[in-house]
């Protein structure tokens, strides 16, 4: 069987920024056995596979070890595929996806996510995670990922992981969001899974689905810019809808291919 792959480049407007996904169309959905050898082949943090079904198109995302309940940056990187390289027609998008539908419309030279909104609020951080810190948040939050507080985006660019101690953890499916006031933007964040392949995802698109009421209410914000400081670079146009946010962000094709399975 001869399937069609595209590598696309989500939140930047720059090959090799942002988040890379690999995006996969299909007729008619293949085992979770193939679609996760596929993902790990790949060896990106995501991939997407959809099925056109009509009215809905039929999403869902892989990392090589496990199927998420929601990827931005996979998401973003579907619709740009489906806009720019497969030439669909309608001006929404509506992806029937394990958290619901989601819709994404292209405006302004953006893509824009209709996600839910995942309000994280305080916790205690496991002693394992703690330790494995070479900074310590001055405030602990949490929705479906940790949301650690710092002082600066100093602090965030110099966190460093002691991955030994940060993989006893098992978050399955959720991460570390280390986050802070922003100098050039409102605010910054990274993103760290343990037991991945990847520990630091590049843009983490749901992520943001807690940064953006977190930060909204904390600097009386509806409308929010918000910069992941990989090493790849991400940036996100955000605005707090109450129980929904809506995540924008552009992106670039990189490569467009053809790879066969039995």
């Amino acid at each position: 069987m001869e399937l069609k792959l595209y590598q696309i480049d989500a939140f930047t407007d720059t090959i090799f920024g942002g988040n890379p996904a690999c995006v996969v169309p299909l007729d008619n959905w293949l085992s979770d056995d193939i679609l996760l050898k596929i993902t790990k082949e790949n060896a990106v943090a995501e991939t997407a596979f959809f099925v056109d079904k009509g009215e809905k198109i039929h999403l869902r995302w892989f990392t090589p070890e496990i199927e998420m309940d929601l990827c931005g940056h996979a998401t973003l990187a579907t619709a740009h595929c489906l806009k720019t390289i497969l030439d669909y027609k309608k001006d929404e998008i509506v992806f029937e996806t394990l958290s619901g539908d989601l819709i994404v419309k292209v405006e302004d030279g953006l893509y824009k996510m209709d996600f839910p909104s995942r309000m994280p609020i305080a916790d205690t951080l496991p002693e394992t995670i703690s330790k494995s810190l070479n900074i310590q948040p001055k405030e602990i939050l949490k929705s479906r990922d940790y949301v650690l507080v710092y002082e600066n985006e100093t602090a965030i660019r110099n966190i460093k992981i002691d991955r030994q101690l940060f993989d006893q953890i098992n978050l399955d499916p959720g991460g570390i969001i280390v986050t802070a006031i922003g100098d050039e933007c409102d605010f910054v964040s990274r993103f760290f899974t343990p037991q991945a392949s990847i520990l630091e995802d590049p843009v983490t698109g749901s992520a943001h689905c807690s940064l953006v009421p977190f930060w909204s209410k904390r600097l009386d914000k509806k409308v929010l810019y918000g910069q992941q400081v990989s090493e790849r670079m991400g940036k996100l146009y955000c605005e707090d809808k109450g129980d929904r946010v809506i995540i924008s962000g552009t992106a670039k094709t990189y490569s467009v291919g053809n790879f066969w399975i039995e």
